[in-house]
């Protein structure tokens, strides 16, 4: 017969069911056992009176009584899976922006799809999640997707409870994400919003699927067409050959940014997909490829994130560098990112 216990909930057994987790460290105990327990207030949490399901969390302390013959059962180290490399691992955990408890942010990298889909192969944010568990029982969790071309800033939760909160932030548009991106041609004028609906095309799934703009006259009569919105302001310009945008999407459509941007005749740097991979940009004009010492990987790069943390309740605003590909294409186009706003569009309210 053991003595009195207290335990100290591990940084790994957040969001679990007390009677799980007690059965976990204790597998003698019958689950009729444990709710007697509680039922007699003899297992406490932080001094307190608990069910069998409560849900227990991290850095919680629970009073454990008396048990016959009971010896904790020490927590297996999770071993990192066969298919998940060192490189990998390492190349994933480098790209880390800002975690806590709660929410792991990442900087992803361009040519890195979000989640494993129909010609975009095995290596994915969501395959090599379990090299981002740091210490947590779970793997973390996507609460959104960026394009596979498209770096920046990319959110996981940790639990399953702050997954639910983060995916109905993005559900009902309380998060606020501003892109950069490198166009061809000037838009004009300089600052407005895109409202051409989006139909898909066919041509693939996912990642590979093109989309098609549809007037706005014309959406609720083109069947499958979805309204879609995108605001944009010219940052920066070099004479009418290319300029530095700011995009937020008001709506959360596939390719809608690079959809709309190609539909006002300015497709971004890169994109061959709606930019004709073809097509050089002389000049005010409509290719995608600029030409000379410029990438031609994708000019697109979610710049910041804004949203209002589930737990803390406190507004969080997460800010990604941008990849080098673009950081090469900044510096001789001479533009600077110490030299713009942070949220142009705030400026214009």
């Amino acid at each position: 017969m053991s003595g009195v216990q207290t335990i100290t909930v591990g940084q790994d057994e957040g969001e679990m069911r007390l009677d799980r987790w007690l059965k976990k460290r204790f597998p003698q105990l019958s689950q009729g056992a444990v709710e007697k327990m509680c039922r007699t207030g003899q297992l406490r949490v932080d001094g307190g009176r608990v069910k069998a399901a409560t849900r227990i969390e991290p850095g919680q302390e629970v009073r454990v009584p008396p048990l016959p013959d009971a010896q904790p059962v020490p927590a297996k180290p999770r071993p990192i899976g066969p298919r998940l490399t060192d490189s990998d691992a390492q190349m994933i955990q480098s790209a880390v922006l800002w975690k806590d408890e709660h929410i792991i942010a990442l900087n992803k990298p361009p040519g890195l799809p979000s989640q494993g889909g129909s010609g975009l192969g095995g290596r994915h944010v969501d395959g090599l999640t379990e090299a981002l568990m740091f210490g947590f029982k779970d793997r973390p969790k996507l609460v959104h997707r960026l394009d596979k071309d498209t770096s920046g800033v990319l959110l996981l939760a940790r639990t399953d409870r702050v997954a639910r909160a983060l995916s109905e932030a993005f559900r009902s548009r309380t998060t606020r994400k501003i892109y950069w991106a490198a166009v061809a041609g000037v838009p004009h004028p300089r600052m407005g919003t895109v409202r051409y609906g989006l139909v898909k095309g066919g041509g693939g799934r996912g990642d590979n699927e093109k989309m098609i703009a549809v007037h706005p006259r014309d959406i609720d009569t083109t069947e499958g067409a979805k309204r879609a919105t995108t605001d944009y302001a010219v940052l920066d310009a070099l004479a009418t050959r290319a300029s530095w945008c700011a995009l937020v999407p008001i709506t959360g459509r596939t390719h809608q940014l690079r959809a709309h941007m190609a539909e006002l005749g300015h497709p971004i740097v890169g994109d061959g997909k709606y930019g004709g991979s073809g097509q050089e940009n002389l000049g005010d004009g409509w290719g995608a490829q600029l030409g000379g010492e410029i990438s031609k990987k994708l000019h697109l790069h979610a710049r910041s994130l804004s949203f209002d943390h589930p737990i803390t309740k406190k507004r969080v605003t997460l800010t990604a560098p941008l990849p080098e590909h673009m950081q090469r294409t900044w510096k001789l186009l001479g533009w600077h990112e110490n030299d713009v706003p942070d949220d142009p569009f705030a400026e214009a309210e």
